[in-house]
């Protein structure tokens, strides 16, 4: 079973390092990735810090909003049972894990580490190295409807980047595949023959769509992430 958590922040401003601190945040939980239905979503008091009026602009988030909302330590340890140690989904994750990791700080606690995220926004610029590859453009892009975020906010967010991310990864068909075959509506025949307990042969295979200088690039790039990389997980034996 592959766990992940797609994640999403909002904040009081754009600069954790000059004290803007975190103010929602919304997870939800994917299996083999698929939503399960299972989410965290905290709205926070920021304390002593004012939303900043620009920020509120793009949220709709206001510091009146806030004031009866819990503070971030009475919430973090239900946050950190949520993710658990699995995977986060990310887009431009660099942020939002470095707000994270203030609050984090503040407490004395240990810091989330980016070598258990992916960040969507790379993933995006690879595939679309033209853009543009906002969270809207995405979803514009691949056909999602976001009709509904009229303003940023975590929870709609990381429902909307859950979507993205599937497309981006290419793996939509099959996701709507088993969908359509846990509904009991299945007619296709790769699920005709399990059922029958039979392997389903393709007569001519099809070409590898991945080069060996792909491999090699590829190889290059985890070798910088370092030794506790989550893609060094997938990589054969002596890679």
């Amino acid at each position: 079973m592959l766990r992940e958590i797609v994640l999403d922040t909002e904040t009081t401003g754009l600069d954790a390092k000059r004290g803007d601190r975190l103010i929602e945040l919304g997870c939800i939980e994917l299996v083999n990735r698929i939503p399960t239905g299972q989410e965290f979503h905290r709205f926070l008091n920021p304390e002593t810090r004012e939303v900043h009026p620009d920020a509120e602009a793009v949220h709709g988030i206001s510091t009146a909003f806030l004031r009866d909302k819990p503070i971030f330590k009475t919430e973090v340890d239900a946050f950190l049972r949520f993710i658990g140690d699995d995977t986060l989904i990310i887009h431009n994750a660099n942020f939002d894990i470095g707000f994270i990791n203030a609050e984090l700080e503040r407490l004395g606690r240990p810091p989330l580490t980016m070598d258990r995220v992916v960040d969507t926004l790379a993933l995006a610029r690879r595939k679309h190295p033209a853009g543009p590859n906002t969270l809207d453009a995405l979803c514009k892009r691949y056909g999602i409807d976001n009709s509904k975020r009229t303003k940023h906010g975590a929870l709609m967010d990381s429902l909307l980047l859950a979507d993205v991310y599937v497309e981006l990864l290419g793996e939509r068909q099959a996701t709507l595949g088993l969908a359509t075959s846990r509904s009991g509506g299945a007619t296709n025949a790769i699920a005709k023959t399990a059922a029958r307990g039979l392997a389903a042969v393709r007569p001519n295979p099809l070409p590898p769509r991945i080069t060996p200088e792909d491999e090699e690039r590829h190889r290059q790039f985890v070798a910088q992430l370092g030794p506790n990389a989550i893609w060094n997980r997938y990589l054969p034996p002596g890679s």
